[in-house]
């Protein structure tokens, strides 16, 4: 396989076992738990210095801190996204800056295309003919473009709500497309979920780009912190704020920022805010309850229309309560009106667009402002983790509705 120098195997986070990349491909073989890339961090030859040489062109310029190496990598360019200073939105917060990590230029125009960009070559890497998940929405359209590239089948499981474009997309770049119709009226990932399981079942041989359930699409994504930080010439900002639904760009970005403070590039971790939608919000739920794992909603419990973050039930939720904690952040929850209000806010105020879920940390930063969380001082870095035109029809109707003085 084409493994880095570094990268020694997996390991599981439930039960501390390590094993072989070559044998162990998804979940714990003994405790069903998650498995984690594991590095011999004294092996990489990496450095800031040496990264500075390098052209700023896609996440796989850190190869050394990934599982498989630019050379084998299923790429479409993904990653090397712009933070841009936002000074109308500083000023609006009463913080020092503001910088937003513009996620939507990437290759299908979401953060996903990182996971899958990792976890596509691993697939690849095991031989696979076949790749599968469900998906909110992004994630499918991320997986049917990197299986394209890598001429392999791809089989995407989505809601009835997830959104035209994603729907659309994911049949052009070839997938099998399965959309799952409402059950009572309220069609959930959940509802996704089951109908990949079973037809997981049936198809044994297909490879999952599931949410952890590969090992790859949380390494992938810790590359968004590797670039914040480069930005920002290895000063850690005082926040990051993340919409977050299955949280896995978040659990990611926490273990690069340990990373390279374990590396001595870094003096700190990077400060990780969760910012959920008050429709769904079971990380805000169990962290205000000091809790180490969320309870689950039912799916007739989830009222938001954000649906890239509407997931009643993350399954990582203690990696992000731990990395939430660990790295002396927070979480807030705001309401679907406050967070669309802020997606038109940030594109009036600094003329970027964002998506209406990914608009829940502009949202939520102005909350943590507002209740003293962020000083004058500060330096708060957004995720926008989705290009509006994904969210064009949400967009568009809020304005409206705004414009006519109404509210939800």
């Amino acid at each position: 396989m084409h493994t880095t120098t570094a990268f020694i195997g997996l390991r599981c986070v439930d039960c501390g076992e390590a094993f072989d990349v070559e044998t162990a491909t998804h979940r714990c073989p003994d405790c069903d738990g998650i498995l984690d890339p594991a590095y011999d961090y004294d092996a990489v030859d990496l450095t800031p210095d040496t990264l500075a040489d390098r052209p700023f062109d896609s996440m796989w310029r850190y190869e050394e801190l990934l599982p498989f190496t630019r050379e084998a990598a299923v790429s479409l360019g993904e990653g090397a996204t712009p933070l841009v200073e936002c000074p109308a939105l500083a000023e609006a917060m009463g913080v020092g800056r503001v910088l937003l990590k513009d996620e939507g230029m990437n290759p299908t125009g979401t953060f996903k295309d990182r996971g899958q960009s990792a976890a596509t070559t691993a697939a690849v890497e095991h031989g696979a003919s076949d790749v599968a998940l469900n998906s909110a929405g992004n994630a499918g359209q991320a997986a049917a473009a990197y299986a394209a590239r890598a001429d392999l089948d791809a089989h995407v499981y989505l809601p009835a709500r997830a959104g035209f474009t994603q729907k659309a997309m994911t049949e052009v770049h070839g997938a099998d497309l399965t959309v799952t119709d409402p059950i009572d009226g309220n069609s959930q990932i959940g509802d996704a979920g089951a109908a990949y399981a079973e037809a997981m079942e049936e198809h044994p041989d297909w490879y999952s780009t599931k949410t952890f359930v590969t090992p790859y699409r949380h390494e992938g994504k810790k590359t968004m912190a590797l670039e914040v930080l480069e930005q920002l010439d290895w000063e850690v900002p005082d926040a990051v704020v993340y919409p977050t639904g299955g949280g896995v760009g978040l659990v990611g970005m926490h273990k690069a920022a340990r990373e390279v403070r374990d590396l001595g590039w870094t003096d700190e971790l990077l400060p990780m805010y969760a910012a959920q939608a008050a429709g769904c919000a079971p990380i805000v739920d169990a962290y205000e309850a000091g809790a180490d794992r969320h309870e689950p909603l039912a799916d007739d419990e989830v009222t938001t229309a954000c649906n890239g973050i509407a997931i009643p039930d993350p399954g990582a939720s203690p990696l992000i309560l731990e990395a939430i904690r660990e790295s002396d952040g927070g979480a807030v929850a705001n309401t679907d009106h406050e967070i669309l209000d802020a997606a038109i806010e940030v594109a009036r105020a600094e003329g970027l667009e964002v998506g209406a879920t990914c608009a829940a940390a502009a949202a939520g930063a102005f909350t943590l402002a507002a209740e003293g969380e962020f000083g004058p001082d500060d330096t708060v870095v957004l995720l926008n983790t989705g290009a509006g035109n994904k969210d064009v029809d949400t967009l568009r109707a809020h304005l409206g509705e705004a414009e006519d003085g109404g509210e939800e």
